[in-house]
């Protein structure tokens, strides 16, 4: 048995050094556009100064979230396997966020670095309104990324206008190879369609001499075998950017817990074989890279809990406050009550709930939807 754990042991620690993803257009430029977004006032560099003398060691802080998560809208044109949106009527939780209360929210936070904007849905059925939000955040130099299934970007120029927006990374999800794994789990796509949406997307950001894109793939039982032909398939389209993600969210409901952990590989992948990925999209010009949240935080110590409750928070299309991107659904978890306006969300920031839930990180209480995020306490280190 001992030898098992070793074994055991062993794998995580190789599938924990597989590289990490990076912004598209790479560090260098993510660096530039946090030194351009701490220069708009001396308001955002004191609040990131603050963030970062905080260090994660208090419930009680004195500074604004320098990260957000934007729910545009919470409504989706596909029913996709592992996503918690085919249990909603119509696939839709709640109305669209409006293009002004987004400006609200945005001229509320004056540390404000990052966005990503996107939450349980398609973010480009908002049409316009959802590149004027794009635009706003990136006229301060804000970093924003967002997520497509990429069904829509033949429609009304939207491929064009997402490149032209000014956005930073745009990550398409594309979890098969062929049309018959793509089309049972992103169920509601056309395979044809999205690719030839995809190769378009990928050549007019060339022509525009940027960077943006990344093929996005959730790995799971019914696409594993196909991760190879996966990475050929990125480098067909034009993407230099790959990500495979080996986790599959709950959305902090058992229900879906149960779904999802039988529909994951990630136990069943073995570090060798994604480490000959990374070497296959060398060959094709496909940076290829893995997103893993196992055994990724730990309790006691600041350095190792998670960091969203002290740098960022998840504010969906309904003006309600969610506690990360992996429940991003308030009707599962809201911090305090609803907004009501978007500019009152600094009052939930620093208010009585937002810090008791920093508190029972900091305590090692974690709420039942955080669980799964954090490896479990080693036996010589006892309980929480």
């Amino acid at each position: 048995m001992a030898g098992q754990d070793m074994l055991d042991a062993g794998r995580r620690e190789r599938l924990r050094a597989l590289p990490a993803p990076e912004p598209a257009a790479g560090l260098t430029a993510y660096r530039r556009e946090r030194d351009l977004a701490l220069a708009r006032s001396e308001a955002c560099r004191e609040n990131y100064r603050r963030y970062q003398a905080a260090g994660r060691r208090a419930a009680e802080i004195d500074y604004a979230p320098i990260k957000l998560d934007i729910e545009n809208v919470s409504r989706c044109n596909f029913r996709c396997t592992m996503c918690v949106v085919g249990d909603w009527p119509h696939g839709k939780r709640a109305q669209d966020m409006t293009l002004d209360s987004f400006k609200q929210l945005i001229d509320a936070q004056p540390g404000l670095l990052e966005i990503k904007l996107q939450g349980i849905g398609e973010p480009t059925l908002q049409r316009d309104d959802f590149f004027a939000m794009i635009r706003y955040a990136r006229a301060r130099h804000i970093w924003v990324r967002t997520t497509t299934n990429g069904s829509l970007l033949h429609l009304n120029d939207n491929g064009r206008k997402l490149i032209d927006s000014g956005v930073n990374e745009v990550q398409v999800s594309i979890d098969g190879a062929t049309a018959e794994v793509y089309e049972a789990i992103r169920r509601g796509g056309k395979f044809a369609r999205v690719m030839a949406n995809v190769k378009a997307l990928n050549a007019y950001q060339r022509a525009q001499g940027v960077e943006r894109t990344k093929m996005w793939t959730v790995v799971q039982r019914g696409n594993q075998h196909q991760l190879a032909a996966l990475v050929d398939l990125a480098a067909e389209l034009g993407f230099t950017n790959q990500v495979f993600s080996l986790e599959l969210s709950d959305w902090g409901i058992d229900t879906w817990h149960e779904r999802n952990h039988a529909a994951s590989a990630e136990q069943s992948l073995e570090p060798e074989a994604l480490e000959a990925l990374v070497a296959r999209g060398e060959r094709l010009g496909v940076r290829v890279r893995f997103w893993n949240v196992t055994e990724k935080y730990r309790l006691g110590s600041p350095e190792t809990i998670c960091p969203w409750p002290f740098e960022r928070a998840y504010v969906a299309s309904d003006l309600r406050v969610v506690p990360c991107c992996f429940i991003g659904n308030p009707d599962v978890a809201q911090i305090d009550d609803d907004l009501g306006e978007a500019g009152e969300f600094m009052k939930v920031w620093h208010g009585e709930a937002f810090r008791a839930f920093r508190q029972a990180h900091l305590d090692g209480r974690l709420p039942g939807f955080c669980v799964g995020c954090y490896a479990p306490p080693s036996p010589a280190a006892g309980t929480a």
